[in-house]
């Protein structure tokens, strides 16, 4: 074989082994750092990851909304029509958070029915609701005003 085409094969062999460790590379800490929407129905089911950060949301449970006296803690209930999951959340809730509406958190689930989260985002205006929560109560049969 001619030295300058065996050159040749060595530097393409090169190239697609190191650009195969850095796609593997990139899709190793792509899957770690992911957080995946899930629905209340989906925790209580166990289809969640218990410890691992996701994303669950659902309307909050009118009078489930429970503030402490001494801390920033809240505790509260989000439902999707068909099951209910506890949120404990420390920190300041968005203005736009109340009963009734729909919401996203962020956190890790403790087990099938309390969700630890880290942030809360509420919905920004009377007509806009998140797609995730959207699609749940669609599915669950359920209007966006937690109405069937």
């Amino acid at each position: 074989m001619n030295p300058v085409r065996k050159r040749r094969i060595v530097v393409l062999l090169f190239i697609v082994c190191g650009a195969g460790a850095a796609l593997s590379l990139a899709l190793m800490a792509l899957q770690e750092n992911i957080n995946l929407y899930y629905s209340p129905s989906r925790m209580v089911n166990g289809e969640a990851p218990v410890q691992h950060t996701i994303r669950g949301g659902g309307l909050v449970v009118l009078g489930s909304l429970k503030r402490a006296s001494d801390s920033l803690d809240v505790t509260f209930d989000i439902t999707d029509g068909s099951e209910t999951v506890t949120v404990h959340y420390n920190g300041l809730l968005p203005d736009l958070f109340r009963e009734g509406q729909g919401i996203v958190a962020v956190g890790q689930l403790d087990d099938n029915s309390t969700f630890r989260a880290t942030q809360v985002l509420a919905k920004h205006d009377s007509t806009y609701m998140p797609p995730e929560v959207k699609g749940a109560l669609k599915a669950s049969g359920r209007s966006e005003g937690g109405q069937p």
